[in-house]
């Protein structure tokens, strides 16, 4: 399939690597190094390169931290809140990295198709039924739902990792959709 023959990646214009800032350019070809691919998100955001790097901060700080949620944990908080935010992108990229941080090919599919019915423990039900809180009626948390989290374990840091992970993707979701963000193939079969 030629380039022409491709969807593109953004309905906003990609810059070219050799003409992109040397931080992003660096961390574009780190992340193609390690994964094999391009993640299209990088090249979508390329295109303001100082949302680029705020973007990339935030999501960092809330996904690779150390904490007592687990990295697959953090993941499935994506893709339940993404899910429901019908971001095709989000899906589809973080589904692939919850099957390979969770070790299990059906996680994602459950989880994106209905959490609550997905082979996860209740402290995760409990999570993702927080952050779907968050994402879809905010301003209808109160203490209850502090309450229920802290009865499966979950600590004041690990509520504000909960929250920031859902109300940081629910910001992301309407980027990749806005921008009409085209997964890359590669995710699709990831972790299978």
């Amino acid at each position: 399939m030629t380039q022409a023959q491709q969807a593109a990646v953004s309905r906003f214009p990609v810059p070219a690597l050799e003409d992109m800032p040397e931080d992003i350019r660096e961390r574009i070809v780190a992340v193609q190094e390690k994964a094999g691919f391009v993640p299209n998100v990088f090249l979508t955001l390329a295109h303001r390169p100082d949302e680029f790097r705020a973007f990339f901060a935030y999501h960092d700080a809330l996904m690779e931290k150390p904490g007592n949620l687990s990295k697959a944990e953090r993941e499935m908080i994506v893709v339940a809140t993404s899910a429901v935010n019908q971001c095709q992108y989000c899906v589809i990229a973080h589904g692939a990295i919850l099957r390979v941080r969770a070790k299990n090919p059906l996680i994602a599919d459950q989880v994106a198709t209905n959490y609550r019915k997905a082979d996860i423990s209740e402290r995760q039900k409990a999570m993702l039924d927080f952050g779907m809180k968050v994402s879809q009626a905010a301003q209808q948390v109160g203490e209850a739902d502090f309450e229920a989290l802290k009865a499966h374990g979950f600590t004041d840091d690990d509520i504000w990792d909960i929250a920031g992970i859902a109300a940081f993707f629910g910001m992301s979701n309407r980027i990749a959709n806005v921008t009409s963000m085209r997964p890359n193939a590669e995710f699709y079969s990831m972790g299978r």
